[in-house]
């Protein structure tokens, strides 16, 4: 296993920021996430030995959310940061999911949530800023107006830096709209987007991909491995099984089990072998060899599994190796 220290992540443009970025993210979704049989997928102390190893490789990119591990994700990336330089690193949090019950106001993008909740961020991550924020969801409750005037304001306080909206893949028009708003009331628009893309999932390779470049945008997908099934832990034969069943939905089972992502992995297989790299490596070297595409976010639950996806950052794919891969699953929107 590759060790992080001579990795080395390159920084690349971070949309038209004018800022850089670590070539790949460092996603903590897992942080404090409890599974059905009440155990912490990641802990305070599994979490900063993954954060040792991702700094120690030259990362500097840390995304998180408010709703991580009810909160534990921030507290605890805060007490990391509070040893290390803040300035050296760029945090990217996330608002929208409800976290009162029986408050409906504690959910969306209005600007009494947007507000409260911001704040609450901060004293969690023990900073005054954060780099980028992006809105977790869309929230068609609020006027879009409303959010972004709440968002500039962010930014004139000194509180947030960028403005990013996370999970928002068929809908490239409320992206543009809101950034047209902002543009004619001289407000801050989004700058940072944040889908699901990868080898199997390309539902962004429509007008959302067409739209972030045409505005310049960075694009920083999550799920780059297809929550784990580009990694090659499942089979055609066996599917689900034992542990990995009791694990997984049957939702992730619909969703990616099928004969044609089977299809896909066979491609991803041969040209992994052809550059001498494990399948999550080539696949998350194939979305960073995609036009448009800035830096994937890779996350990981122990940190020989981090180490392995930053070893992605070196596997320079060809151009036919990246077309293969490309034609393996047509775009939805091929031929429109």
């Amino acid at each position: 296993m590759s060790d992080p220290s001579s990795i080395d992540l390159d920084f690349v443009p971070f949309g038209s920021t004018g800022i850089q970025t670590s070539e790949l993210q460092f996603g903590t979704w897992r942080y404090g996430k409890e599974t059905e049989a009440g155990n912490v997928e990641i802990d305070e102390q599994r979490g900063h030995e993954l954060l040792d190893a991702y700094a120690a490789a030259g990362g500097r990119f840390i995304d998180t959310a408010d709703v991580y591990g009810a909160g534990k994700a921030e507290r605890w990336i805060g007490d990391w940061l509070a040893e290390r330089d803040r300035e050296r690193f760029t945090i990217a949090s996330k608002i929208y999911w409800q976290i009162r019950d029986g408050d409906p106001n504690s959910r969306g993008n209005n600007r009494k949530n947007l507000s409260h909740r911001l704040d609450a961020i901060l004293e969690r991550l023990d900073t005054d800023y954060v780099d980028v924020l992006y809105v977790h969801r869309w929230d068609d409750a609020t006027p879009t107006r409303e959010m972004m005037r709440t968002l500039t304001r962010f930014v004139d306080e000194g509180k947030v830096h960028y403005l990013g909206a996370s999970t928002l893949r068929p809908n490239a028009w409320k992206v543009a709209r809101a950034n047209e708003i902002a543009r004619r009331e001289g407000w801050d628009p989004f700058t940072v987007l944040q889908p699901r893309y990868n080898l199997v999932d390309r539902e962004i390779e429509g007008d959302y991909l067409e739209m972030s470049r045409h505005y310049g945008l960075a694009l920083c997908p999550w799920s780059p491995l297809g929550q784990g099934f580009l990694t090659g832990k499942y089979s055609r034969e066996e599917g689900l099984t034992g542990e990995s069943r009791a694990a997984e939905s049957s939702r992730f089972e619909e969703a990616y089990l099928t004969e044609e992502n089977f299809d896909v992995h066979d491609v991803l297989d041969e040209v992994a072998e052809e550059v001498g790299a494990t399948p999550a490596q080539t696949a998350l070297a194939w979305l960073t060899h995609r036009d448009g595409v800035t830096a994937p976010i890779v996350g990981a639950r122990t940190v020989e599994q981090l180490e392995e996806n930053l070893a992605a950052a070196q596997i320079d794919l060809s151009a036919e190796q990246v077309r293969r891969l490309t034609e393996a699953k047509p775009s939805p929107y091929a031929g429109l």
